[in-house]
């Protein structure tokens, strides 16, 4: 039985687990704060130590903020600042992690096969039914996102850097600072805003709402959001470690 590493970063944590086949966890997730100033070294490392807590797997797959393309960084907007989200930025980072082979790291330092790619797009692979344009939006520092078609992964955009309103985008515009900033009653308001906003652009057949801030989304908020939209568990980012290797389709060889 071949057993996965998932771990999936975030711009204040990293999780990771053990996961069966089938997708179970055969370990307590665990989890650890994101390290800042974060440059590639430190992050292998901060993985391996993470990995190194948990049963050993046969493979490996990493979930990273940003635009991954074929498992190398082409940018990540949280880890090239000097203490974490919205922090300055430090140009000597974005050199380091502009262009760095996450991949091929990785599977070095770890020994096992690997797979890269953005975190909403693991974070999908562990919800979509595999049928249909499905859309995933996870709601945490930021918004990640994630488009499969017929259960195969879409190459992957940078939605979260579009421009929403006032030059805003829509990473500061529904990210944690704001939530924290307008309550959770005003920001389940703004989440819905932006549903309505992207119906006509991606047309899904449905859109899921995951991340660790989307169970914050009021009742009443999601009710007006239509039946087509679903808030999934965040555990989702480490349990879709194990489909992602199903559903990258032909545009991505996994194997470095």
């Amino acid at each position: 039985m071949v057993t996965t590493l998932a771990i999936d970063c975030g711009g204040g944590g990293i999780k990771a687990s053990v996961l069966d086949a089938a997708g179970t966890m055969r370990a307590r997730p665990l989890r650890v704060p994101t390290p800042y100033p974060l440059p590639p070294a430190l992050f292998v490392k901060t993985l391996l130590d993470l990995g190194a807590r948990l049963p050993a797997a046969d493979r490996l797959t990493v979930g990273l903020p940003g635009m991954i393309r074929h498992g190398v960084v082409v940018a990540t907007p949280h880890y090239v600042t000097r203490s974490g989200p919205r922090s300055k930025v430090d140009p000597d980072l974005v050199a380091e992690w502009s262009g760095y082979d996450a991949r091929s790291g990785l599977a070095e330092a770890f020994g096992i096969p690997a797979l890269v790619l953005n975190d909403a797009e693991v974070h999908g692979a562990g919800v979509v039914a595999g049928t249909g344009c499905e859309l995933v939006l996870t709601l945490g520092t930021g918004l990640g996102s994630a488009l499969f078609d017929g259960g195969v992964l879409a190459p992957h955009l940078e939605l979260s850097h579009a421009p929403v309103r006032w030059g805003t985008t829509y990473d500061t515009y529904v990210g944690e600072p704001e939530r924290r900033r307008l309550g959770d009653a005003f920001w389940s308001r703004r989440i819905r805003q932006v549903v309505d906003g992207l119906r006509p652009v991606f047309r899904w057949d449905r859109l899921y709402l995951g991340g660790g801030n989307s169970r914050l989304i009021r009742p009443e908020q999601l009710a007006r959001m239509g039946d087509d939209v679903v808030v999934v568990p965040n555990t989702a980012g480490i349990v879709g470690g194990v489909r992602a290797w199903e559903l990258v389709g032909d545009r991505l060889d996994p194997t470095p």
